[in-house]
């Protein structure tokens, strides 16, 4: 009877510790490693997601400027500008897009805001390393006339397109913001590599 006993409380002690929950360390090695894998893959990916929605961000911000500007220059029957500005106040030839613009309605035709013209909006400075450079056109201003078409200060239509990328970014895609004569945008996707 006492060997019985012994027995039984034996296979209690046996039935208890096999109830304990836990892992082991097989088990604790494998499941970091297939999280460690996980994340590898993934980090990336929320990376590459991250910078196409800033990408589109900016692009958005630009491109409702000109629809802005476009759709002034029609309800004021005058022309309105969009122009490279540093100090949000007047048009600059030097650098490129990304240090902000202004959009003013230009009373003489000229491209150039002065003093008596209103500002009637401001881009503000894009995040660093971003690049948005505009091809011989469209490198200082976009101006619409009254029709709602770009024109230059010449009296030609105005066609070109913006090439908007991040330089620190390795891979990746650009934006073109392409404008017809008519006054009409669209964007597309391009490779990083061969926006400069």
């Amino acid at each position: 009877m006492a060997s019985m006993l012994a027995m039984n409380y034996f296979f209690r002690i046996n039935l208890i510790s096999r109830q304990v929950k836990g892992f082991t360390l097989v088990e604790l090695v494998v499941t970091l490693a297939v999280l460690a894998l996980m994340l590898s893959i993934g980090i990336p990916s929320l990376k590459a997601a991250a910078q196409s929605i800033k990408l589109n961000a900016v692009t958005n911000s630009f491109v409702s400027h000109l629809y802005m500007a476009r759709g002034e220059a029609i309800k004021r029957n005058s022309r309105v500008v969009v122009c490279k500005s540093a100090d949000g106040q007047s048009c600059t030839s030097a650098g490129g897009w990304e240090q902000g613009w202004i959009v003013f309605h230009d009373l003489n035709n000229d491209g150039l805001r002065d003093a008596a013209e209103d500002v009637i909006a401001r881009g503000q400075a894009l995040p660093a390393n971003f690049r948005l450079t505009g091809n011989l056109s469209v490198a200082n201003y976009v101006s619409f006339a009254s029709t709602g078409g770009t024109k230059l200060v010449g009296g030609g239509f105005q066609a070109g397109t913006l090439m908007l990328c991040n330089q620190s970014a390795s891979g990746g895609e650009g934006r073109q913001i392409i404008l017809n004569a008519v006054g009409r945008t669209r964007v597309q996707k391009i490779p990083a590599a061969s926006c400069a």
